[in-house]
């Protein structure tokens, strides 16, 4: 993903090529002269995510964080996992179980997995072949297990989400490893091979990469079932993209449509007509995805900036890209239009940053969902720290979270996987401290199916060695849940203490009074459980 953010997230040499890239690309300079600002005052738009109380258990409120957060996992160059291509399938099993682990630890609920990294696919497709960041092969023979099915499973025992993140038009990954633009170096099953007429290369030279064209309806439609197969044969809890809609534009060159826009132009103008391709894709994809399964979500993390206000009244206090304007991504639309569930602007840029600063940035998306049922997390660059400047700052993500709390954000998503592992600075370490301490539950979508289970009850506790914690044996109401949030009596609350999947047992860290409620597939909660109090 990541947004391009410059994107690309690589291994140590690759990222600072890819940066040095991506800040021509973008053009945003990083290298900005920085004075720390003291801390903004900033007039929310609305507060989130809330501490909710949604009952009461022996008399005090229970309450919960409601807010989602997450972190990608990369597999493109094999960014963050598998560790190299072509591993034994017990050993990329381990590594991802190892990062599930790691969102287990920092209290997560959710994670963002790269299933169709650039025209390829982590399941048996009769759309793409076989990825090669996990095969180590480019022929499409089959690693001879379902990653996916494994994948989602391991999540959901975990009572983490997992969102299945597509790039919808990139067909291949440039050199050294990747194909580029050679037909001959891709996989024989590839479709680019069968239906080159879809096939544009972009830009010149040795980072070419084919792309699908997002002119061509027929190209559009394929790459749509593409992902929707993986909908309808898997138990994913969301579609996700990330920035990579039309490319980012080369200096000198532009993306060679000229043949779909001469035929299906239909005389707009060509930026209108590429804003139009993608908006179609946008919309169909929400549409599809709710006829097939309405409770999955769809959820895009686009580029920061829509337009700058010096463009565009409408847009927001920076002096970037425009997305809107140079990929053809016009974000403000998909919110407007409820097309999204929820968005993850990647602000991948330091508080107090000239160009595009953080702290102006957040109230601009948070103004543009209020009034809509999209919910917006934020896209932090965890990615950054370390760098010169203000994110030699541990505190920088750590401020930028404060920040969010006086907005109405409702979570957050982190790029990668990797950098959380390195705790570089120890800024994961802080903010964990700071704002992950203790466990959260999805933010529910009103637009999602409703049904609420029945109150579950809590029969008894049994010893669950090691250590002093306690297995609670329940019982589920008529209406059983999906999934569950145990509370412990704490004074004058009762705070939320663990959560699980109803297949797995809760259990408690010690002798306490704790309560028990119940969730549909949506995050909506049941009403609360009578308590049981375990004794010393």
């Amino acid at each position: 993903m990541r947004l391009r953010r410059p994107p690309l997230k690589i291994t140590a040499i690759v990222v600072v090529a890819v940066i040095a890239m991506a800040a021509i690309a973008v053009g945003l300079i990083r290298a900005a002269t920085y004075d720390p600002p003291s801390a903004p005052f900033v007039e929310p738009a609305a507060v989130g995510p809330a501490t909710g109380v949604t009952g009461r258990c022996a008399g005090v409120p229970v309450q919960a964080t409601r807010e989602l957060r997450g972190m990608w996992l990369t597999t493109v160059t094999n960014i963050d996992w598998p560790s190299r291509p072509g591993l034994p399938e017990a050993q990329v099993k381990k590594e991802y179980l190892d990062w599930l682990a790691l969102a287990q630890a920092q209290n997560h609920n959710a994670i963002f997995v790269h299933v169709r990294p650039s025209g390829d696919a982590f399941w048996q497709s009769a759309y793409a072949p076989w990825s090669e960041w996990l095969t180590g092969r480019r022929d499409g023979k089959s690693p001879g297990w379902d990653p996916m099915a494994f994948m989602i499973d391991e999540a959901h025992q975990r009572n983490l989400e997992f969102h299945a993140w597509f790039n919808p038009y990139r067909g291949t990954q440039p050199g050294p490893k990747g194909p580029g633009a050679d037909f001959a170096k891709l996989a024989p099953n590839h479709p680019l091979i069968k239906h080159r007429e879809w096939a544009l290369s972009y830009p010149r030279g040795e980072r070419a990469r084919l792309y699908f064209d997002p002119g061509i309806p027929e190209a559009r439609r394929f790459v749509e079932d593409s992902m929707l197969e993986a909908v309808k044969k898997y138990d994913v809890d969301g579609v996700h993209f990330d920035d990579f809609f039309y490319p980012y534009p080369e200096a000198g060159q532009d993306f060679p449509d000229n043949a779909s826009f001469a035929k299906y132009g239909a005389g707009r103008s060509r930026a209108a007509w590429r804003r139009d391709n993608v908006n179609t894709l946008v919309r169909e994809m929400d549409e599809r995805i709710k006829q097939l399964k309405p409770w999955v979500k769809f959820g895009i993390s686009p580029f920061g900036i829509w337009r700058n206000a010096r463009t565009d009244p409408l847009g927001s206090d920076s002096k970037g890209l425009e997305s809107n304007d140079e990929i053809y991504a016009d974000t403000r639309t998909w919110v407007l239009k409820g097309w999204v569930d929820y968005i993850v602007p990647q602000l991948y840029w330091a508080i107090g940053f000239d160009k595009a600063a953080y702290e102006k940035m957040l109230p601009w998306w948070s103004k543009l969902v209020k009034g809509t049922d999209v919910q917006l997390y934020i896209g932090q660059g965890d990615y950054r720290v370390g760098e010169k400047g203000p994110w030699s700052d541990p505190a920088q993500i750590d401020r930028q979270l404060a920040l969010n709390d006086r907005y109405a954000v409702q979570g957050s998503v982190h790029f990668s996987a990797k950098q959380l592992r390195a705790d570089r600075l120890g800024s994961v370490s802080r903010y964990r401290k700071a704002h992950y301490a203790t466990p959260a539950l999805i933010p529910p979508m009103r637009q999602l199916p409703t049904d609420p289970p029945s109150a579950p009850r809590l029969v008894a506790a049994r010893k669950a060695p090691p250590g002093g914690s306690l297995a609670l044996d329940w019982q589920p109401g008529e209406k059983k849940p999906v999934s569950w949030a145990l509370y412990r009596v704490a004074g004058a609350n009762a705070p939320l203490v663990a959560t699980g999947r109803s297949t797995t047992p809760p259990v408690a860290p010690g002798p306490g009074t704790y309560c028990l409620s119940g969730f549909d597939r949506s995050g909506n909660e049941s009403p609360v459980s009578s308590p049981l109090t375990i004794r010393p």
